[in-house]
């Protein structure tokens, strides 16, 4: 069981402990990689398949066959293409699952009740929920009556788990 620290006397943390906490833990979101795209790039390259084309059409254009050597290349770049396109809608799909991952959430800071981003959301802060909202983070449970949680983005399970 997890010892509780002063946010468990429901007064929540001061601002202080919160700026401690941020700059210990960062922000409570999912990390970015900006360089994405340039990765897949280079690893698609990398790969055995790819090194083979390249070199078969490389083989095809010192033998004088320019028609099959350009064509072969062509194809190539066309599946560096479409694979650098469907990493970007990967991306993009993430994105968006790292927005739906951060809802707003109403914690307890110096006693008050302030609705604030989920990724501001510190270690130990008391999460206030009500029916239907998200959860900003991973958490602890204090206090519930009925608790009903929908797990089916973590499980793909449709039905609700009491929680005690």
């Amino acid at each position: 069981m997890r010892k509780l620290t002063s946010a468990s006397v429901f007064k929540g943390l001061s601002p202080d402990e919160v700026a401690i906490r941020r700059r210990e833990d960062g922000p409570n979101a999912l990390p970015e990689n900006k360089h994405r795209l340039l990765t897949v790039l280079l690893e698609a390259i990398q790969e055995p398949m790819f090194l083979l084309l390249i070199a078969a059409a490389t083989l095809y254009l010192v033998l004088g066959d320019l028609h099959e050597g350009l064509l072969l290349l062509f194809m190539v770049c066309v599946t560096v293409g479409l694979t650098l396109y469907q990493e970007g809608k990967t991306e993009r799909a993430l994105g968006a699952l790292r927005e739906l991952s951060s809802p707003r959430a109403l914690v307890v800071r110096d006693g008050q009740a302030v609705r604030i981003p989920g990724h501001e959301v510190v270690r130990d802060d008391l999460l206030v929920l009500s029916e239907g909202d998200r959860i900003a983070a991973d958490a602890v449970l204090i206090e519930a009556s009925n608790l009903l949680v929908d797990e089916s983005l973590l499980t793909g399970e449709a039905w609700t788990v009491k929680k005690r």
